[in-house]
């Protein structure tokens, strides 16, 4: 899943890099074969409005390659591998999981703290088509302190 997910985003070339020099195994044509196929699937998802489908389909065919890839292994080349899926997969999650706002919004990894004093309006965003009216009276300072 964690390779159909980085297709298109900042972790792509990276993730895509590693599962096909993992697939190819010290062979330049397998590696060069494994990224042409990596970039047609991401061609497909980048391309397409509807992509559930074509996500599941990719998601089952890379996951039968690595699956494929690991049972042929030795147990100590098997377990290199697995700490390199393990890294594509804290990739794809840091780019997945990162936060993302639409075109005048707000996002934050974080915790976010807005607050408003004094009879003001605050927010992260805030559209307001004919104006804020806002009735007093207003707590002081002080009394907001105590």
């Amino acid at each position: 899943m964690a390779v159909v997910q980085a297709a298109g985003t900042d972790a792509w070339l990276s993730v895509r890099q590693v599962v096909a020099r993992l697939l190819g195994r010290g062979d330049r044509q397998r590696e060069a074969a494994e990224l042409s196929r990596l970039d047609q699937m991401e061609a497909t998802l980048t391309a397409e409005e509807d992509v559930a489908d074509q996500r599941e389909r990719w998601e089952a065919v890379w996951q039968t390659r690595l699956e494929v890839m690991l049972e042929a292994l030795d147990a100590q080349a098997r377990a290199v591998a697995v700490t390199q899926l393990a890294e594509v997969v804290a990739t794809a999650q840091s780019v997945r999981g990162g936060v993302q706002a639409s075109p005048g919004g707000v996002a934050a990894g974080g915790d976010v703290r807005i607050a408003a004093e004094g009879g003001s309006v605050a927010g992260a965003v805030v559209q307001v088509e004919g104006g804020v009216h806002l009735a007093g009276p207003f707590p002081s300072e002080e009394r907001l302190q105590d």
